[in-house]
């Protein structure tokens, strides 16, 4: 009897490892904001993005640019019909090397500190739009979320593995053949040092 084929994995996600001038492009408020949306919700126009975020199509239009100057965005072909431009992601993510967090650089050290605050904004505001929502979802899905937090005893070197395991685990999930009842899923990850005075 012939094998069935087994899954193949899923690629890993494209990721853009950030230097310290593309950090400086990216590190705006709105411009990241943009570009999650753009990841999560698929391509749009600087008009749909002024009206999702509250602001000018012209204010858009000029960080959509700051964004594709930088390689982040870029031409989401065959969209739209008119000659308003569609834009999409180039990545799937982005990676900050801790490097950055400590560069010489005064401008590049605050760049990746507004790149890592935003991202700690973003993850609370899905929280936080999560709870509000949380009823409108079946006991099933509800069982499927979680809002925990742990406290352990751990060297640097032990923290960081333990921070590998959880990513390869995630990413084993990547690909899973579709069901009916598939969602997005967002997870997020936040291991830190707790210091003494805290």
């Amino acid at each position: 009897m012939p094998e069935k084929p087994q899954p193949q994995p899923a690629p890993e996600p494209k990721v853009r490892a950030l230097d310290a001038h593309a950090l400086r492009g990216l590190a705006h408020p709105l411009r990241m904001r943009m570009l999650t949306a753009l990841r999560h919700d698929g391509p749009a126009t600087a008009s749909q993005l002024a009206e999702r975020f509250g602001e000018s199509s012209g204010s858009t239009s000029y960080h959509l640019r700051r964004l594709a100057a930088h390689g982040f965005v870029e031409d989401a072909v065959g969209h739209g019909k008119g000659r308003e431009r569609w834009w999409k992601a180039a990545h799937e993510g982005t990676s900050l090397d801790d490097s950055l967090i400590q560069d010489a650089d005064p401008a590049t050290r605050s760049a990746a500190e507004v790149f890592l605050r935003e991202i700690a904004t973003t993850h609370a505001q899905e929280l936080g739009a999560w709870l509000n929502d949380a009823h409108n979802w079946s006991t099933q899905w509800r069982s499927g979320s979680d809002l925990s937090n742990f406290t352990l005893r751990l060297t640097a070197t032990q923290s960081e593995e333990l921070l590998h395991r959880i990513h390869d685990l995630i990413n084993s999930y990547r690909g899973l053949p579709e069901a009916d009842d598939t969602e997005t899923v967002r997870l997020h990850t936040h291991v830190f040092p707790r210091g003494a005075s805290e």
